[in-house]
């Protein structure tokens, strides 16, 4: 399995920058072929570095309201539940979980309205509590550089090095740390199928 390399991250930075610059623009910068650059691009989705090309939006200028950075505390064992309810508000922007149990986001609000916005999303007995506070400005910056390569190995979790192997079962593309694991996998996954 082919690790990245710099030129893969300099692609990423490229389209980080700007998600929409044209394959041939990043091709000269990088002194590749567009071709090439639309191939790393394509397997760069295929491993799921890249998951999505989006908009970021000023929604300061799209819609009314205030900025707020809310810290949900929720209750052991709820936290997924939380932060589902979360993610499915319309305003909100960021969402992020933390190891102690808090799912915290960034949204904008009407009237600093933010106990109406919790009530309507998930049950209110799955927080302990939460803390708003008023955002002055914030800002984003997803820069790839200096991050190294770590897939997931689909069948133990450890992670994949050069030395792993990758397999494509059903159209569908797996990694994996060693070939043992591959093996049991493959093995597992065709049982699975006959017994469906």
């Amino acid at each position: 399995m082919r690790q990245l390399d710099e030129t893969d991250l300099e692609i990423l930075q490229h389209l980080v920058t700007d998600a929409r610059r044209p394959f041939n623009e990043i091709a000269d910068a990088v002194g590749l072929s567009p071709p090439t650059v639309s191939d790393r691009i394509d397997r760069l989705v295929e491993l799921g570095v890249i998951e999505q090309f989006t908009v970021d939006l000023d929604r300061s200028l799209l819609s009314e309201g205030v900025a707020v950075l809310v810290d949900l505390h929720a209750e052991p064992g709820r936290v997924a539940e939380v932060r589902s309810g979360v993610e499915d508000i319309d305003r909100v922007e960021h969402v992020f979980v933390t190891a102690d149990g808090h799912v915290v986001f960034h949204a904008r609000v009407r009237d600093g309205a933010v106990e109406p916005l919790l009530a309507e999303s998930f049950d209110a007995d799955a927080i302990r509590e939460y803390d708003v506070k008023l955002l002055a400005d914030s800002s984003w910056n997803p820069e790839p550089e200096g991050v190294e390569f770590a897939l997931e190995c689909d069948e133990c979790g450890n992670t994949v090095t050069s030395e792993g192997e990758s397999s494509r079962i059903d159209g569908d593309l797996y990694q994996f740390c060693c070939s043992s694991c591959q093996a049991r996998f493959e093995d597992r996954y065709e049982e699975m199928k006959e017994a469906a």
